[in-house]
């Protein structure tokens, strides 16, 4: 009696199997996507971190998205940015410290699926301890960095 309801489904599943997989052409002018392996990460900084660009370019105005992946046991020195970036923590913990003095050791950890506002003009710096750190940052171009230390009349 069980074994007529299985091969039923057995058979369902083998006659669907095609049919489903016809169904999952996406349309490209509907929606493009890439897999992971398919991400088009750029080369390790001299920081410890890579970026992969998702969407618009972080050098010019206008909105971009990017992930970036931090290297074990590298951070960035205190620094700010122009504008508001809005941060996901996709993979490991981030930790992140703020104001004008390097201070690795006193850094707050923020895990996978946390998520940031770095504010415009906001000094702060950031990194991996242990393992890599995958965020997913967004915000509006140009994306630039500018050390804390730089004298005034260079600041942006």
């Amino acid at each position: 009696m069980i074994a007529r309801p299985l091969g039923l489904a057995l058979l369902f599943a083998c006659l669907a199997g095609p049919a489903l997989a016809e169904q999952q052409v996406l349309d490209p002018r509907a929606i493009a996507f890439k897999l992971p392996d398919q991400i088009p990460w750029g080369p390790v900084t001299a920081n410890g971190n890579q970026q992969a660009v998702l969407v618009g370019d972080p050098a010019k105005p206008g909105f971009y998205a990017v992930m970036v992946k931090w290297l074990p046991g590298h951070m960035s020195r205190p620094h700010f940015h122009a504008h508001d970036r809005f941060i996901t923590v996709l993979s490991g913990t981030w930790w992140m410290g703020s104001g004008p003095v390097f201070s690795p050791e006193t850094t707050v950890p923020v895990p996978a699926g946390g998520f940031v506002t770095h504010y415009g003009r906001g000094i702060h710096y950031d990194g991996a301890k242990e393992e890599p750190a995958v965020l997913l940052i967004m915000g509006e171009g140009p994306g630039t960095s500018t050390p804390a230390d730089r004298p005034a009349a260079q600041k942006e």
